[in-house]
């Protein structure tokens, strides 16, 4: 799936208050959906002995999944597409690589 394709899909399933911006409803969600990715890292220190295995990869799958619909919902509010994030940010990190 392209980012195109995701935003756009994603856009659909959008259940919270549209006004004319709404930044703050979607970056919440995804402070609250990275922070529960943290958790899941923090646990596999904690729990596992910082091994992974295929049901803690499937949760992070899942939260990490969460994240990018939160992203695609803070780019949508912005009027960016996810493919001008991703193209500016390789730039960006290209840049800074070079220095």
């Amino acid at each position: 799936m392209k980012f195109e394709e995701y935003q756009s899909a994603a856009s659909h399933t959008a259940l919270y208050p549209r006004r004319m911006s709404n930044l703050e409803y979607p970056t919440l969600g995804l402070a609250g959906e990275a922070g529960e990715v943290a958790n899941i890292v923090k646990k596999i220190q904690r729990d596992h002995g910082g091994l992974l295995n295929d049901e803690i990869r499937g949760k992070l799958k899942d939260e990490l999944g969460d994240v990018l619909w939160y992203i695609s919902a803070c780019a949508d509010e912005l009027g960016l597409t996810l493919d001008e994030i991703a193209a500016y940010n390789v730039d960006k990190l290209a840049k800074r690589h070079g220095r």
